[in-house]
């Protein structure tokens, strides 16, 4: 095999690791708690997209007294707090694996 074979192939290959990223990034996929009472969504990278809370979540014992405005604020609140929580996480995983591979930048792995 010749070094123009290797290029053609390593084209292909970074070309479907692109196509692959892209329609896992366009996956909605989700889990749920608590009979429903907790739906948390995420794209096929594993991306947090949402949570959706059910009164039940929050007062099991009486979950009339649990008025929407709460829940939509609690639902904020808690993607707030994971939106932050993946942007640490992933700007210290792209330092690291800068670090890791001398600064080459190698398609996929971030």
């Amino acid at each position: 095999m010749n070094i123009m074979q290797i290029m053609k192939q390593a084209q292909n290959i970074q070309a479907k690791l692109k196509s692959t990223q892209e329609e896992l990034a366009n996956m909605l996929l989700t889990g749920e708690a608590g009979n429903g009472a907790v739906v948390v969504s995420c794209d096929g990278q594993g991306k947090f997209k949402s949570i959706k809370l059910k009164a039940e979540a929050i007062n099991p014992e009486n979950p009339l007294s649990v008025d929407s405005d709460t829940i939509e604020m609690l639902e904020d609140l808690i993607t707030t707090a994971i939106n932050q929580a993946e942007e640490k996480a992933a700007n210290e995983m792209n330092s690291r694996m800068k670090s890791a591979t001398g600064g080459l930048n190698i398609p996929g792995l971030f």
